[in-house]
């Protein structure tokens, strides 16, 4: 086959350019890190999400022998830390930790400085982590089927608390309501504890926490777990069925937490950390301290974790008009 002078110019001019940005990108790979990673954190530390990070970024920091930091900017359901991150330079020195509300927000706030798909490069989900669906203990319902029926008898609806408007356990309620047909009143509350407390002390029926949350409760006998939202059931409860397996299939909540850094960091640089967190989750230390906080590690591609996200704006964006939930 024939190539035309322009066409032999054409390809001697872009080969080069290609030919350059892979060894650029591949001596970058090799040099990489070479100074301090910042993770930015959207939430205060202590909790579970901060506690997440931190395991992860001290076995990232062990392994490129570079100080991981952990920066905890919490506020506006993780609104803030994302915009930060948003901004940040794309050389993955600064990296965004993210739980599920920041999914929940691109659909749950009408104005966002930043957009959570085309602003981040996905690395890795790291961890998946059940809810708890619980109720007052002498509710008298004992499965998750029996408060169903109850919820369609009462007359006015059931109550539930929740940490906040938009909150995965109010919208997890939610998505519980539009698949089984029931009716419910939401009761928010400023933060988890105080909901809790209130459903410990049967000022509302029932409440969908996360498991650090929950779990201590659920222990005493001071509230009662019908399910977990998961597609499994959890290593802490066994003996607890999902949300699927008592007669709503379909139903899922997960607490994932993922890392992602600034759209346009290399995808060298990218691959890297991703290997690297695959690599340290099936470390036993590290799944026995993830564990601890009742999470399990996951570890999955970039494109996986791209897909994913994805998937729960959809879906969480179809509960929140359903439920005509916002935040401003």
């Amino acid at each position: 086959m024939k190539i035309s002078n322009r066409l032999l110019r054409q390809l001697c001019t872009v080969f080069p350019l290609v030919l350059c940005a892979s060894i650029a990108g591949a001596a970058l790979a090799q040099s990489y890190p070479n100074k301090s990673i910042r993770i930015i954190v959207p939430a205060p530390p202590g909790g579970s999400t901060d506690v997440s990070a931190r395991i992860v970024g001290l076995r990232l920091g062990a392994a490129f022998k570079q100080p991981v930091i952990i920066d905890n900017r919490g506020g506006s359901a993780g609104n803030i830390a994302a915009e930060l991150a948003a901004k940040a330079a794309p050389d993955g020195y600064t990296l965004l930790w993210t739980p599920p509300s920041l999914a929940i927000n691109a659909s749950l706030y009408r104005k966002l400085s930043y957009d959570f798909v085309k602003d981040f490069a996905p690395i890795t989900q790291v961890t998946a982590q059940a809810y708890l669906f619980l109720s007052f203990p002498f509710l008298p319902a004992k499965t998750v089927k029996e408060f169903i029926a109850l919820a369609k008898s009462k007359k006015g609806g059931i109550t539930y608390s929740s940490g906040g408007m938009g909150q995965a356990g109010h919208l997890g309620m939610e998505l519980l309501k539009t698949l089984a047909g029931f009716d419910a009143v939401h009761v928010p509350y400023k933060g988890a504890a105080p909901a809790i407390i209130d459903l410990i002390a049967g000022h509302v029926d029932a409440s969908i926490v996360s498991m650090p949350s929950g779990l201590t409760h659920v222990r005493s006998g001071k509230v009662k777990a019908l399910a977990v939202t998961s597609i499994k059931r959890s290593f802490l409860l066994p003996d607890v069925p999902t949300v699927a397996e008592a007669g709503i299939p379909g139903y899922e909540v997960n607490g994932w937490q993922g890392l992602l850094a600034p759209a346009g960091t290399p995808r060298e640089v990218v691959t890297k950390l991703y290997e690297e967190i695959s690599r340290s989750l099936k470390l036993p230390d590290v799944r026995d301290r993830l564990a601890a906080d009742g999470a399990d590690p996951v570890g999955t591609t970039p494109e996986e974790f791209a897909s994913y996200i994805k998937a729960e704006i959809i879906k969480w964006e179809k509960v929140i008009k359903q439920s005509g939930a916002r935040a401003d």
